[in-house]
C-alpha cells in the first residue's frame, strides 16, 4: 500500500468512526431538563463533547485502520478462508 493510498483509507475510517461514535452520550435539553430558549431546537445537544468524541474517533479509527493494513500487507484472510465461497460452483 502506498503512502497516499494509507493516507486516503485512514481519513475514510476516520469519518466514518466519526459518524458512529457521534450519537454517544448525546442528551437533549427535554433529557436534561432544562428549559429550551425561544428559537432554539429542544432536540439540540446539551453537551456534545466534541473534542472527547474526536479523540476517541482517533483511537477507533487507528486500530481499525491497522487492521485493514494488517489484512492488506499480510493477507490473513483470504477467499480459501471463507467457507461459503468454496462451495460456489465456478
Amino acid at each position: 500500500m502506498s503512502f497516499g493510498s494509507g493516507v486516503a483509507i485512514y481519513f475514510i475510517v476516520w469519518w466514518v468512526c466519526l459518524f458512529a461514535v457521534l450519537p454517544f452520550g448525546v442528551r437533549n435539553a427535554h433529557e436534561t431538563g432544562e428549559t429550551v430558549a425561544p428559537g432554539n431546537e429542544a432536540g439540540a445537544p446539551v453537551h456534545p463533547m466534541l473534542i472527547r468524541k474526536v479523540l476517541a474517533t482517533t483511537v477507533l479509527a487507528t486500530v481499525v485502520f491497522l487492521l485493514i493494513l494488517g489484512q492488506v500487507t499480510q493477507g490473513w484472510i483470504g477467499f480459501d478462508d471463507v467457507p461459503f465461497l468454496k462451495d460456489m460452483p465456478t
